[in-house]
């Protein structure tokens, strides 16, 4: 029995170290993704935004994800992709907007307001237990993120609700792929994603179709390639990890937008964005702490 529960608490520890790998190359590519679309929106429109980050997406499946088309053709939980995709188009379109309209510290600062709705989401569909420390560390960064926006001061352009809108669609979604997850690929899963979100992308973009350029091409490539990475990486976190305990982690892309908008785009960075920053990573720093404890507890 004790050897049974070494090898458990190794495994715990392995698990959240590779969860932790995961959730940073997602946060890298989602700010990948921001940035790219934010590019594109400046000469095309948002319809066509979507649709060619999901025509980048299905290039890149068809040249290393041929292996998975055969998992695809089983049409497994068809109805519950359809459900996370719609979800997710109907969210990604609402952040692409905040993307191209406010600075990105601030639409990743609203966008995390998504946690509340994911702990809930987590409680409600998943019966995970909504345990002290991560409670506590939600809330954290959330009163980070309120520092970082300080509603009422800087942030009352309309967008600013739409992006709140998409975080609601976000947290659900999440919720969605955590149960995908048990029965589906990673990979599977995000084929689905490219499958379904590309008809809906083009039905938009032909609605609001403007010229495009070869100028056009890399930032496609940045924000598709992005988008698939960011949701591979995401649900391969997923896997290993709690949804209530990967988003306290992923507040961290609140300051890493704050420092590309910053370089990138002249966005300023004023001493709020460094104390919210700080309250979110104190926050982080809490739940991998108690983690870390629960682990332990398991190998003793």
């Amino acid at each position: 029995m004790a050897v049974d529960k070494r090898i458990d608490g190794t495994r715990l520890h392995a698990d959240f170290a590779q969860g932790l790998f995961w959730m940073a190359l997602s946060m890298a590519s989602f700010i990948s993704m921001a940035v790219g679309s934010r590019e594109l929106a400046s000469t095309l429109s948002i319809r066509q935004v979507l649709f060619f980050r999901a025509l980048v997406g299905l290039g890149v499946i068809l040249l290393v994800g041929r292996s998975l088309l055969p998992q695809i053709r089983q049409k497994k939980l068809l109805r519950r992709h359809l459900a996370r995709n719609v979800v997710h188009f109907a969210a990604q379109y609402f952040w692409t907007i905040g993307v191209v309209l406010l600075p990105l510290a601030s639409v990743f600062a609203l966008e995390f307001t998504m946690p509340i709705w994911v702990a809930f989401f987590a409680w409600l569909l998943l019966r995970e237990q909504l345990t002290g420390p991560r409670l506590l560390a939600t809330l954290g960064g959330f009163i980070g993120v309120l520092v970082v926006v300080r509603p009422g001061y800087g942030v009352v352009d309309p967008a600013a609700g739409l992006v709140l809108l998409a975080a609601g669609g976000y947290g659900l979604s999440l919720i969605l792929v955590k149960q995908l997850t048990k029965e589906c690929s990673p990979g599977v899963i995000v084929v689905w994603m490219i499958l379904i979100q590309l008809p809906l992308g083009l039905l938009g973009a032909m609605t609001d179709w403007r010229e495009v350029s070869l100028t056009d091409v890399p930032w496609m490539l940045v924000a598709g390639v992005g988008a698939l990475s960011a949701h591979y990486c995401q649900a391969q976190a997923l896997k290993r990890l709690d949804a209530s305990v990967i988003m306290p982690i992923d507040f961290l892309r609140v300051p890493m937008a704050a420092v590309v908008g910053f370089y990138a785009y002249g966005e300023g960075i004023d001493v709020w964005v460094v104390l919210g920053g700080g309250i979110i990573l104190l926050s982080n720093f809490q739940a991998m702490r108690s983690e870390r404890l629960r682990s332990r507890t398991h190998a003793a």
